[in-house]
């Protein structure tokens, strides 16, 4: 499955500057993670974000939001948020520095 490459560039930009992000290809997509720890990603046309299992009701709640579930057990902390929810910069951002402030505050991998 190919992945929108626009919105991964659009990631790349926001986090270029923390030498601690990498690039993985997961998911039929890509991920960026933080020091081996996944903050967000993209798959298909939507972007993936590690938001941690507290914040993950607030994170459903928003628009363009839903349960991570790629086998049929969502995954608790991670959600899918639409590529069409994300089309503003401000919005994007705000979903990018909340997977990179989670995956940050977990140990190295």
């Amino acid at each position: 499955m190919a992945y929108d490459e626009g919105l991964a560039e659009r990631i790349r930009e926001r986090l270029v500057t923390d030498p601690g992000i990498t690039e993985k290809r997961m998911f039929g997509g890509i991920g960026f993670l933080h020091r081996g720890n996944m903050a967000v990603g993209v798959t298909g046309d939507d972007l993936i974000v590690r938001v941690g299992p507290e914040a993950m009701d607030a994170a459903l709640a928003r628009p363009g939001a839903r349960n991570f579930d790629m086998t049929g057990r969502p995954m608790r902390g991670w959600v899918v948020v639409a590529g069409s929810a994300v089309a503003e910069d401000e919005v994007l951002g705000r979903w990018i520095g909340e997977g990179h402030a989670f995956a940050a505050s977990l140990p190295p991998k």
